[in-house]
C-alpha cells in the first residue's frame, strides 16, 4: 500500500511560478487586499476609543470592556483554520468577499446593540467574519510575488491592521465626540462593503497546488487527509515555535490598541477625541515598525538566514524595556515618547514570523500555515493579551496592569532564539524536497 506524503511540486505550478502578472495588476491585488485588511481591523479596534462612553452608559467593568476586544480574538482564533481550509479548497477570492460582507454588517450591527449582551453578540460576529482574511489574503500575496520580497510584502499587508487600528481609534474616537457612539461604528462599518463588492471583479484567484501522493508520478494527485495536512503545517519545529513568538508577541500592539486611549484619558487628563489621536499615533508607529521591520530583516538574513529569527527576537526585547519604562514613570511627555518608541518595535515581528513559516512548510497548505500563525497570534497574544490587562486593572489599577504587560514580548524574545537555531536546517530542508519558489 502506497503512503501518502507532499511530493515536488513541478516548476510551471501557479503557485510557486506565477506567470503573465502585469505589475500594475500585481499592485492592484496588494492595494484591494490591503484596503480590506485595513477594514477589518477598523471594525475590530474602533471599539478600543469608544470605552470611556460605553462605561459610562452601561456602567460597565474594566473587565467587561476587554472581553469586547477579546470576543473578536477569540472567534478569530477557534474559526480561523477550519475558514481557511474551506477557502483553500473553495477559493481565496470568493471566501474574502463573503467574509468582508460579513464582518461589514457586523459592524453595523454593534451599532444598533441595546445592551451589553447584544453588543458582544455582534462583536463575536465580526470575528467571524474576519476570522480567515489574513490567512487568504496573505497566500493570495505570497502567489503573486516571488520569495525574495515576501517578508516585506507580508509585513506591510499585515501593516494595514495596525493603520486600520489607528484610523479604528481616531475616527472612533472623533465621530464619537461629536455623533455618539453608535454611529463610529457606522462610520467604519460602511466603506468596506463598497471594497468586498469590487474585489471580486478585479481578482484573479489561483488554482489550488495539489498535493500528491508519492509514487503517483503523473497519475492523478491524492487528496490529503486533515491529518495529513497538520502534519505538513507542523512538521518544522522553527515553524512551531514561531507560531508561539509570534501569539506571545502580538498581545503587545493588541494592549495598546485597546487600553492606550483608556490610560491617556484616565492618567493624561485627555478627552475622548485627544487620547483617541495620541493612541492612533503610538499604533502609528507600530504600522511603520512592521513595514521596516520585515524589510531589514529581509536584509539581514540575505547571507545569515539564521537573523530571520533572531531580528525579531530583538525587537521583542526593545518593545518589552522601553514599554515597561514608559508605563513606570509618572505620566508626562517623557512616559508618552517612550510609548512611542515601544510602539515602534511592539508589531515589527509581524512579516518575520510570516516569512519564517512559509519557508518551512509546503506552499501547497500555505494558507493553513498563515492561518495557523493567525490562530496562535489569537489565541496567545489578541484575546488573552486586553482581557488579562482589564482584569488586573480592576485589582491592581491601568497603570501597573500596563506595566506588567511586557512580559508577554520578554517570552516571545526567548521563543525567537529558539527558533532560529532550527530555522536553517528546517529552510534547507524544504528547498531539497523540491518544492522549489522564484528566489
Amino acid at each position: 500500500m502506497k503512503t501518502t506524503t507532499l511530493s515536488a511540486v513541478t516548476a510551471n505550478t501557479p503557485l510557486n511560478a506565477p506567470t503573465g502578472l502585469s505589475r500594475a495588476y500585481t499592485w492592484a491585488v496588494f492595494a484591494l487586499t490591503f484596503g480590506l485588511m485595513l477594514s477589518d481591523y477598523l471594525s475590530r479596534q474602533v471599539i478600543g476609543a469608544i470605552f470611556p462612553a460605553l462605561k459610562a452608559e452601561w456602567a460597565l467593568s474594566d473587565s467587561q470592556l476587554g472581553m469586547l476586544v477579546s470576543v473578536v480574538s477569540l472567534a478569530v482564533g477557534v474559526l480561523c483554520v477550519p475558514i481557511s481550509l474551506v477557502a483553500d479548497r473553495w477559493g481565496r477570492v470568493k471566501s474574502i468577499t463573503l467574509m468582508a460582507f460579513v464582518w461589514c454588517l457586523a459592524t453595523i450591527a454593534c451599532g444598533l446593540a441595546q445592551s451589553y449582551g447584544q453588543l458582544l453578540l455582534a462583536r463575536m460576529f465580526v470575528g467571524l467574519g474576519e476570522a480567515a482574511y489574513g490567512a487568504a489574503g496573505a497566500a493570495l500575496l505570497a502567489h503573486v510575488f516571488p520569495a525574495r520580497q515576501r517578508a516585506a510584502v507580508l509585513g506591510a499587508f499585515l501593516s494595514a491592521g495596525l493603520f486600520g487600528s489607528v484610523l479604528g481609534v481616531v475616527v472612533g474616537g472623533a465621530v464619537a465626540a461629536q455623533a455618539g457612539w453608535r454611529m463610529a461604528f457606522y462610520a467604519v462599518g460602511a466603506p468596506g462593503l463598497l471594497l468586498a463588492f469590487i474585489y471580486p471583479f478585479v481578482v484573479r484567484d489561483y488554482k489550488t497546488v495539489a498535493l500528491s501522493a508519492e509514487g503517483q508520478g503523473d497519475a492523478a494527485p491524492a487528496r490529503l487527509r486533515i491529518g495529513q495536512i497538520a502534519r505538513e503545517v507542523f512538521a518544522a519545529r522553527s515553524g512551531n515555535l514561531t507560531y508561539v513568538a509570534s501569539g506571545l508577541q502580538m498581545a503587545i500592539p493588541a494592549i495598546l490598541i485597546a487600553w492606550l486611549p483608556t490610560y491617556l484619558g484616565r492618567y493624561q487628563g485627555m478627552d475622548v477625541k485627544q487620547a483617541g489621536l495620541m493612541a492612533g499615533v503610538a499604533v502609528l508607529a507600530s504600522g511603520i515598525g512592521m513595514i521596516f521591520g520585515g524589510g531589514l530583516a529581509d536584509r539581514l538574513s540575505a547571507r545569515h538566514p539564521r537573523r530571520r529569527a533572531l531580528v525579531p527576537a530583538a525587537y521583542a526585547v526593545l518593545s518589552a524595556l522601553v514599554l515597561i519604562a514608559a508605563f513606570a514613570l509618572p505620566p508626562g511627555p517623557l512616559a508618552l515618547s517612550l510609548i512611542f518608541l515601544g510602539a515602534l518595535f511592539a508589531a515589527a515581528h509581524g512579516g518575520c514570523s510570516g516569512a519564517i513559516v512559509c519557508d518551512v512548510t509546503h506552499p501547497g497548505v500555505r494558507a493553513t500555515v498563515t492561518a495557523t500563525i493567525a490562530l496562535a497570534n489569537n489565541l496567545i497574544g489578541l484575546a488573552p493579551g486586553p482581557l488579562l490587562v482589564g482584569a488586573f486593572s480592576d485589582v491592581l489599577g491601568l497603570k501597573l496592569a500596563l506595566t506588567l504587560a511586557p512580559v508577554f514580548a520578554l517570552a516571545a524574545a526567548v521563543f525567537f532564539v529558539l527558533a532560529s537555531r532550527s530555522y536553517e536546517a528546517d529552510a534547507a530542508r524544504h528547498r531539497t524536497s523540491g518544492t522549489q519558489e522564484p528566489a
